[in-house]
């Protein structure tokens, strides 16, 4: 159930830009990070120590990260609670202890909790101002929240304590939602790079792998972006990360058969709404039916589980409801409801596509526009903006957003890609004058 923010499974926007606090280590090298245990070793290393000491405020404080790292790793939500139990047992035992109230902070932002994850992540700071991971944990919250030059100046405070996996990382995802692609990219290597040398955890390492894949995918670059996925797999086997972009590649290689073995493999590992929703899509696109129905059933399931799936996976039901003429009037409310919330580009980007499917064109245009306001670099916002200018009746700026969309990733979306492809053929037939810069075949 976790992922990162712009995108995942290798799809920008999917999430965007979500729980990038649930990737990236929160914690500084040192005895408190356990580094080079796995989550399970580390868990059972602390029971025992609280077994013979129930007051080791420190005991405590690492079991809460274990519990998050095991979190991460499975993306089973509950071991968060697990986390929060412990964190808050270390703060009653030591009150001044910033690193256990910064990891409260991280639980708080992972189940989108933003103002009182930064909340948390302020207190963490007025306990130890030089606090360089409490700077990147309230920067998250404020990224998720839309307060885009607010996170800058979090991160750019990190990024002066320490150069790490988790500073590089974090300045990567504003880089890219800015539209500095090769700036995120070049974050991304430097992240990679100091995670070896550092001894991240392999998951940590993996992770940074597979979004700079991901990076490469949304800019049409396959051949590197399987580079990476695979780099990915090597260090962390089986991530289920980097099996789903895998996926995602195959299926824009027409490796179909092995795309959905991927898929499939990706699902088995954590049931993410996304992944279930781009099986489904290949599905459809290759006219099975039936076996599409069965993971478009998955994904709504899957977002409405329980209280806290339908708090993480709104924006992904929104863009689910839309993208397949379903659901419009819910698909609006759960878009107005998150936009309430967050302020984002992409909650402005699924309040206009949620507009769209209810066929509201002026209403979502606005949206839209303060969707793309940042320059971000991402096929699927330019989709949008063309299918909006489309049934605006502006054949202009129709075409050239769905142009947009095509050069900067032929390959965005299974099905997507093809009705941009369409859309501009239709464009251009009915008016010579729309701009004919790309080539549909892209």
């Amino acid at each position: 159930m976790i992922g990162r923010a712009r995108r995942a499974g290798g799809e920008r926007g999917a999430a965007a830009p979500f729980a990038l606090v649930l990737v990236l280590s929160v914690l500084a090298p040192g005895p408190l990070a356990a580094q080079g245990t796995r989550p399970d070793q580390a868990i059972l290393l602390q029971k025992q120590r609280l077994e013979r000491n129930p007051y080791d405020a420190a005991s405590y404080h690492r079991l809460g990260d274990a519990y998050i790292r095991k979190a991460r790793e499975t993306g089973e939500m509950s071991y968060l609670d697990l986390a929060e139990r412990a964190l808050k047992r270390s703060m009653e035992i030591a009150p001044g202890n910033a690193g256990a109230v910064r990891h409260l902070a991280f639980v708080h932002s992972s189940r989108h909790d933003f103002e009182q994850a930064i909340a948390q992540a302020a207190r963490a700071l007025e306990l130890d101002p030089t606090d360089g991971d409490a700077h990147g944990v309230l920067g998250d919250a404020l990224l998720e929240l839309g307060k885009y030059e607010e996170a800058e100046a979090a991160y750019a405070r990190m990024t002066q304590a320490r150069r790490d996996l988790a500073s590089y990382s974090r300045r990567s995802a504003l880089q890219n939602l800015r539209g500095d692609t090769d700036g995120a990219m070049a974050d991304l290597r430097r992240a990679i790079d100091a995670g070896l040398a550092d001894g991240q955890p392999s998951e940590s390492i993996a992770w940074a792998q597979w979004q700079l894949g991901a990076e490469h995918f949304a800019v049409g670059d396959l051949t590197a972006a399987e580079a990476r996925y695979l780099e990915a797999l090597t260090t962390y086997p089986g991530y289920y990360r980097a099996v789903a972009g895998l996926a995602q590649l195959r299926a824009a290689q027409r490796r179909h058969p092995e795309a959905i073995e991927l898929y499939r493999r990706a699902l088995g590992a954590i049931p993410l709404p996304e992944h279930a929703a781009a099986l489904g899509d290949l599905y459809t696109k290759l006219g099975r039916a039936a076996e599409a129905r069965q993971q478009y059933e998955l994904v709504e399931y899957i977002g409405r589980l329980s209280a806290l799936n339908r708090v993480l996976y709104n924006r992904e039901l929104v863009y689910f409801y839309a993208d397949h003429g379903i659901k419009p009037a819910e698909a609006l409310e759960l878009a107005r409801r998150e936009a309430e919330v967050r302020k984002d580009i992409y909650a402005h980007d699924a309040l206009a596509w949620a507009l769209y499917a209810n066929g509201r064109m002026a209403d979502a245009l606005g949206p839209m526009m303060e969707a793309l306001r940042l320059g971000t670099r991402d096929a699927k916002l330019f989709f949008h903006a063309g299918m909006i200018f489309h049934r605006l009746g502006d054949t202009g700026n129709a075409a050239r957003y769905l142009e947009r969309a095509l050069a900067t990733n032929p390959h965005f979306h299974v099905l997507h890609a093809d009705v941009a492809r369409a859309t501009l053929r239709e464009l251009r037939s009915s008016d010579p004058r729309a701009d004919r810069r790309n080539g549909e075949d892209g």
